[in-house]
């Protein structure tokens, strides 16, 4: 907007579109170019309007559903209608505080209706709000509402700080389910990895006892026929008299020798062959019944 002037030619630049007047009454609106004026017949330039999209930020104080305090900041962009271009010089003052002034109006009418959360989710159809009675508005004023963008919603200090503390409690408490599962299945896992190790081993001691009685029984049947009159019996008691001596051997040679108090005597070898042979025969019936 401009003061009038009395001048016979004017260059209206582009994206822009200038008022003239005659006689201090608007005749019609001039084009991006060279405009030529009769100051004589009372006709000069108004004024210029610039038809580019302009930007106006805005801030809101208001409170949600929930009684939070909550400042939104809204940046509208907006422009001049060219076939309402004297609408738009004559009607409004000042533009920008008008919009200002609805937004205002339009967002305080609307945010108390839902909670924080909700305008956190639903910022986009408060702005599709306030862009649709704006306008409305505007629209009669000479001016086209392009876009509105809610570009930041800011609670109060403390509620932001709140809304953190009960984020990171749920946060903590779903780690904590994540690791009670992953303890869960270690121990799972660790009592089946037991199982079988006891399982095999189990079929190690039964494998390592079969050998060995198989080798008893092979070597009784080689000794029997090498050594004529020697009866199974015989055969087993010198085994196992061996064996008794090797044991005691390989006591008295560990590294990490421990006071072990065992009979000896003819008596008590004749009853320990005796009991070990009684052993084996037991496993071997068992072996056999199964």
């Amino acid at each position: 907007m401009g003061n009038a002037s009395c001048i016979f030619a004017g260059c209206i630049d582009q994206a822009s579109v200038g008022i003239v007047e005659k006689w201090g009454r608007f005749e019609k609106v001039a084009q991006p170019g060279l405009n030529f004026f009769n100051p004589c017949a009372g006709q000069y330039l108004a004024g210029v309007l610039s038809t580019r999209i302009q930007s106006l930020e805005v801030k809101i104080e208001t409170k949600t559903k929930d009684n939070v305090f909550v400042q939104i900041i809204s940046s509208i962009q907006y422009r001049v209608i060219k076939q309402s271009a004297d609408d738009a010089f004559y009607e409004l003052q000042n533009p920008r505080e008008q919009i200002q002034a609805y937004v205002f109006d339009v967002v305080r009418a609307q945010v108390p209706r839902i909670t924080l959360d909700q305008l956190f989710e639903q910022k986009d159809e408060v702005g599709k709000t306030v862009l649709e009675e704006l306008e409305k508005v505007m629209g009669e004023y000479g001016y086209s509402i392009e876009h509105i963008l809610m570009v930041d919603i800011i609670p109060d200090p403390s509620v932001r700080r709140a809304m953190n503390e009960i984020n990171a409690a749920q946060r903590l408490q779903l780690a904590s389910v994540y690791k009670g599962e992953a303890d869960k299945i270690l121990q799972v896992k660790k009592a089946e990895a037991e199982a079988e190790a006891k399982y095999l081993g189990g079929v190690g001691v039964a494998r390592q006892r079969q050998a060995i009685t198989d080798g008893l029984r092979e070597n009784i049947l080689n000794f029997s026929h090498t050594v004529e009159g020697a009866s199974s019996k015989d055969v087993m008691d010198l085994i196992m008299i061996t064996q008794y001596f090797d044991t005691i051997k390989d006591l008295g040679n560990s590294s990490k020798n421990t006071t072990v108090f065992i009979p000896h005597g003819p008596g008590h070898v004749k009853d320990i062959s005796d009991q070990i042979r009684n052993g084996l025969m037991e496993g071997k019936a068992g072996v056999h019944s199964d």
